[in-house]
């Protein structure tokens, strides 16, 4: 298309506007555009308060919420376009196309302007908001210009044929968009399904993360496999590209999916799920989330440890919570030789229950262990149902509850003391000498 072909174009364009606006159907269309604009308001002013009311009993889900909220305030906009497609159906049966073309130009820039703010509002990153919103307006004045068919001639002669597959501009600009807006599509749909399974009491928390991250990765999948398809890309065609990532796979991201198969295996057996207290080479904390490449921990200090999925396969890791929330603590104590070690046993016993944490159904034991230097020595065993609250503390109560019941009941805990003995000097001349023991 030259330059002489493009100015004859405009030209006829213009006269054709100049015709048809010398014809009383162009102030036809104004009159109803603008009686259907001022229903749409006054129709949009009661139903947003209804729409608003149900919007308000939407709850854990954030991505939802959000798509309503900028759905309802451009409910006029809506109902707009809503009335001008009823009217375009409804005048068809009795007027010439050509005199409802101002309605079909409006009805399109609404449209067009209505899913260009409403993906504003949506996405977060604000560079593909504003990408999305001047592709949707492009198309829209290609469509409404009548050359939308040329300009997709034009980029479909941009290409370049790699064997079977043939590569253009179209092509691609189909492939972006779709991909992003199915990709989109499918990630709230997955956050919404994993939303549902999260709150589900039939299954287990394990099961509800692998389901959760199954649904998601799948979905994900099936949106590339429709995009492919849409633009008509052969998917038998990417085996060999498939091998390639295979091979790829096999040499530089071994850790990678070693950690995303140690996942699926981690949520298969069940060893670990969400609320575990587990502790891993020093490590001690519950587990907060899983995720596909790492096991996020939670420490009584606030610290949250990113532990790769594949040391909780390979290391050996305790899981205060594996079978049984109830926990065994041992506390290690000595008491004087002058006291009756039955009766030391007895109070410590009674000592432990006092602490709130220990559990009264699994009654603490207390043993003597041996007969130590300075003093008697006893094991004093107890059970908790809270790990994750913490063992020093009350491990911590526990010895203060012993220091009061003793010191109640006149019990001494000794400590190493030394005895000095000081010698006269002897044969060598030495002026003394000392001797402990």
């Amino acid at each position: 298309m030259d330059v002489r072909d493009a100015m004859s174009r405009a030209l006829v364009w213009s006269s054709g506007w100049l015709d048809y606006a010398a014809t009383p159907w162009l102030l036809y269309q104004l009159a109803i555009i603008l009686a259907l604009f001022v229903a749409a308001r006054l129709a949009g002013r009661s139903v947003e308060p209804l729409i608003e009311d149900w919007a308000r009993q939407i709850k854990g889900h954030p991505g939802l919420l959000r798509v309503v909220i900028a759905l309802l305030r451009r409910t006029e906009w809506i109902l707009f376009a809503v009335f001008l497609l009823a009217a375009l159906n409804f005048m068809r049966a009795f007027v010439w196309p050509s005199h409802l073309y101002l309605l079909h130009v409006v009805l399109s820039l609404s449209l067009a302007w209505l899913v260009a703010s409403v993906l504003s509002r949506v996405l977060h990153n604000r560079l593909a908001a504003r990408l999305l919103g001047w592709l949707i307006w492009i198309y829209a004045a290609l469509v409404i210009l009548g050359i939308s068919d040329e300009t997709a001639a034009f980029l479909d002669s941009l290409a370049i044929p790699l064997g079977a597959i043939r590569f253009s501009a179209l092509m691609l600009l189909k492939a972006a968009v779709l991909l992003v807006a199915t990709v989109w599509l499918a990630v709230v749909i997955g956050n919404y399904v994993d939303e549902r399974v999260r709150i589900s009491e039939d299954l287990t928390p394990s099961i509800r993360v692998l389901v959760g991250k199954v649904a998601k990765i799948g979905l994900v999948l099936v949106a590339g496999a429709v995009v492919l398809s849409a633009v008509g890309v052969d998917l038998t065609a990417l085996t060999v590209f498939s091998g390639a990532i295979g091979v790829g796979l096999a040499f530089g991201l071994q850790k990678v999916v070693s950690n995303f198969v140690s996942g699926i295996i981690i949520l298969l057996d069940k060893s670990i799920k969400p609320g575990d207290t587990i502790s891993l080479e020093g490590t001690f904390g519950w587990i907060r989330e899983l995720r596909g490449r790492f096991v996020s921990v939670i420490t009584r200090d606030g610290r949250e440890y990113l532990i790769p999925n594949e040391d909780f396969i390979t290391q050996r890791v305790i899981n205060w919570s594996f079978s049984d929330n109830l926990v065994r603590l041992d506390v290690d104590f000595g008491v004087s030789y002058d006291a009756d070690p039955h009766k030391v046993s007895d109070l410590a016993i009674e000592a432990a229950i006092s602490v709130g944490r220990v559990e009264a159904d699994r009654r603490p034991v207390c043993w003597l262990t041996g007969f130590g230097d300075s003093s008697l020595n006893f094991v004093l065993r107890f059970w908790i149902r809270d790990p994750q609250q913490g063992l020093t503390n009350v491990r911590g109560k526990v010895l203060l509850a012993l220091w009061d019941t003793f010191k109640k009941n006149g019990i001494g805990i000794p400590y190493p003391h030394r005895e000095v003995i000081v010698r006269e000097a002897g044969p060598t001349g030495l002026k003394g000498n000392w001797a402990a023991r």
